[in-house]
């Protein structure tokens, strides 16, 4: 377990060591303070869905969010719904976080969803479809082909789609089949010819072949026909001699989430590879169907996955729009975003004669704050480590992987350097959600390569982002530390946004070497300089900031607090921000998903606001920032305010010090809160309100692109210097 005798973040006033954080929880505070989590998840979800509605946007990026709200529903039912109904079903059930029973909970969550679907569907069918088949990308029915079309389609459906299918019968001899989670099925009512007895065949589509078949070109149009389309008028091909009587497309959606009891096995991999296997047996928690679907075939679902009349969602329209990701990639510009291209940072540029940046004389200069994607992660993070894995005077590297691409850069750095000599050490989490099959392969990867592989702590998911290169230079030890944001993954460094710090401060080197020695083995010295570390002490040293900014308000002088987070949950780091309110205190909340803290309530919350901005990129990175008196204090790091970050994860943040970079991120926020840009209003109600047009019905500055021009302006401002 990770401990600290002494924290030094900056709280080094006498007043401090007399602080008591139960002072946190006396204030008087209403018993219904909170807004239900789940419900303000769905809440951020209708927020990516009017993304999809915006007339604003491009179409195919409107598609798109159409893919990424049904993925999101998907993982949200697989893992938040999945463990409502297990704590039912087992009798563990316990108030939520604003008192209500799970069950009642889970109503709230089905009547919710259903709306959601239903608009989801809606906006496919009603304008997304017809606004891409006006530009010429048009998804038909097999209904609209002529003859010539369907003999094409055939001659594909024989020659690519056929020999893969796999229909299973349902009679005695043949039981009711196992339905995996998140396929596309057909359900098929087939009638004997010889013996006049209906049955029942399941029919998987095949999920290893395009979503969409492209139709053979019809002018300037280009059409695609869902796969699902194609299958279901060939079935005679699948039964010969059967009448084939009526066909339905069906969805199931399975508990999947992973429980590993960790104390009880010694061996992590093993127990989380079974727990894999048993993944895709969880019990059904959502069947989707379509709005055509007959009574006789439905009441076959409901009884034999044994799922209650609750758990079925009716769509009008296709099932699983997230095949739409595949029309996302259409390549027609004029459909998607302005292509924004990430800039290299202004310390790493090349110098006047174009030679590569030396990584290591850039952060000796000084601090470098990067900003994904905004800037490159190639000529950052990925250069970083690239040099020191080839550099003969790197001795070890440290680094933490919680998620990974399949290619990746970042792991093949760091195999290179154990293949060359280096002492190489990799902590792997490999409980990272729905990336745990693909860590285990490159943990193993990287053990046969000689890294040195450890899966961090019993009990706890190590989530901090943390590198970290020593280097000899003239008979003396350097420490180069980088400290993120977000994931060391080049592909998703494209659409997350994220910060980055690298620094050469030795203070940070030995607050990281203490670290990783927690994290890998024993630790004696367990002392941090500028890092605030979970689970111990990152809730305590928030909680501390927090009422300093009360105590401050309270002798009236300058007080405010600013968070970024991509949730807002953990009560107790709410209600210090209520108590921070009522003295006096202007709090700023910008959130991208989940927030229960309800801003605006005379006497408890009216000094905080709460905003939220989705757009092109993911907002990812986490900002904490406290006015101090005038001295400010703020950080970065991995941590969300929610119990998991501050309870049951490994997570840091580092204390950001050189003023340039107080300042940048100073000027983000205030980009962000300001009236002047577009996005979400939270209301004490829980209503998020969008904000993108002013009172003439002017679009209002779009964050990310205005953050983008600031960016490659201060690149070309260094270039005429």
């Amino acid at each position: 377990m990770i401990e600290q005798d002494v924290l030094d973040t900056g709280l080094g006033d006498a007043d401090d060591d007399d602080f008591d954080l139960s002072e946190v929880f006396d204030s008087q505070l209403p018993d219904h303070r909170y807004l239900d989590r789940e419900l303000s998840w769905l809440a951020f979800n209708q927020r990516v869905l009017e993304l999809a509605e915006d007339p604003n946007l491009p179409l195919l990026e409107r598609s798109n969010f159409l893919a990424i709200f049904a993925s999101n529903l998907d993982e949200f039912f697989m893992v938040r719904v999945a463990g409502l109904k297990r704590r039912i079903v087992t009798g563990l059930a316990v108030p939520t976080n604003v008192g209500r029973s799970p069950a009642d909970v889970l109503a709230d969550i089905s009547a919710e969803a259903h709306r959601l679907q239903l608009r989801h569907a809606a906006t496919w069918t009603g304008t997304v479809k017809p606004g891409l088949a006006a530009a010429g990308i048009d998804v038909v029915s097999y209904d609209e082909l002529d003859e010539g079309d369907r003999s094409s389609l055939y001659d594909y459906f024989q020659a690519q789609v056929f020999p893969v299918l796999m229909p299973l019968a349902v009679d005695p001899a043949h039981p009711f089949p196992y339905i995996s989670g998140l396929s596309l099925n057909l359900a098929i009512r087939i009638r004997n010819a010889r013996t006049g007895r209906q049955e029942f065949a399941r029919l998987k589509v095949p999920p290893m072949l395009p979503r969409f078949v492209e139709v053979p070109a019809d002018g300037e149009t280009a059409r695609y026909l869902p796969l699902e389309d194609l299958i279901s008028n060939h079935l005679d091909d699948l039964f010969p001699g059967m009448e084939v009587l009526d066909h339905h497309a069906f969805r199931l959606t399975r508990n999947e989430d992973v429980a590993i009891e960790e104390d009880e096995t010694e061996n992590l991999i093993q127990a989380l590879e079974a727990e894999l296997l048993r993944r895709r047996f969880g019990p059904p928690i959502r069947l989707e169907i379509t709005d055509d679907m007959d009574d006789v075939t439905l009441d076959l679902l409901i009884k034999e996955l044994d799922i209650t009349q609750q758990e079925v969602y009716r769509l009008p329209g296709p099932l699983d729009l997230r095949g739409l990701f595949d029309l996302s990639r259409i390549d027609r510009p004029d459909l998607h975003f302005t292509p924004h291209v990430p800039t290299t940072a202004v310390a790493f540029q090349p110098g006047d004669n174009n030679e590569r940046p030396d990584v290591f004389r850039a952060i000796r200069k000084g601090d470098v704050l990067v900003h994904h994607p905004y800037e490159s992660f190639a000529t950052s993070v990925q250069a970083f480590l690239e040099q020191a894995a080839k550099d003969p005077h790197v001795l070890a590297i440290k680094q933490t992987l919680y998620r990974t691409s399949g290619d990746s850069p970042i792991v093949e750095a760091l195999i290179n350097a154990a293949e060359s000599g280096k002492q190489v050490l990799a902590l792997v989490e490999i409980k990272a959600r729905f990336d745990e099959a693909n860590n285990i392969v490159w943990a193993r990867k990287l053990e046969k390569a000689g890294v040195h592989v450890v899966y961090g702590l019993v009990g706890l998911k190590t989530h901090c982002k943390l590198a970290l290169v020593i280097r000899e230079e003239g008979g003396v030890l350097r420490s180069y530390s980088h400290i993120g944001t977000g994931n060391y993954n080049p592909k998703t460094s494209r659409i997350y946004e994220d910060f980055g710090i690298f620094t050469a401060d030795d203070q940070v080197g030995r607050d990281l070497t203490r670290l990783f020695n927690e994290l890998s083995g024993y630790a004696i010295e367990k002392k941090f300089k500028r890092l605030l570390v979970a689970p111990l002490h990152l809730r305590k040293g928030l909680l501390r900031h927090i009422d300093k900014e009360r105590r401050h308000a309270l002798a009236g002088k300058p007080a405010r607090v600013r968070i970024k987070v991509n949730s807002m949950v953990d009560e107790q780091i709410i209600d210090a921000l209520y108590r921070a309110s009522q003295a006096g205190v202007k709090v700023e909340i910008w959130v991208r998903g989940i927030c229960s803290l309800k801003p605006g309530v005379e006497g408890m919350s009216e000094n905080i606001t709460v905003r939220s901005i989705l757009g092109r990129y993911l907002e990812h990175s986490r900002i904490f920032a406290f006015e101090n008196d005038g001295d400010p204090q703020m950080y970065i790091g991995s941590a969300d305010m929610m119990h998991r970050n501050l309870d049951r994860r490994v997570e840091a943040l580092v204390r950001i010090v050189a003023p340039a970079h107080l300042k940048e991120l100073s000027a983000f926020f205030d980009l962000a809160m300001s009236d002047s840009s577009s996005s979400w209003h939270l209301g004490p109600d829980g209503e998020w309100t969008r904000h993108n047009t002013d009172e003439d019905g002017k679009l209002l500055v779009d964050i990310q692109d205005r953050t983008m021009t600031n960016v490659q302006r201060r690149r070309r401002a260094r270039a005429v210097r």
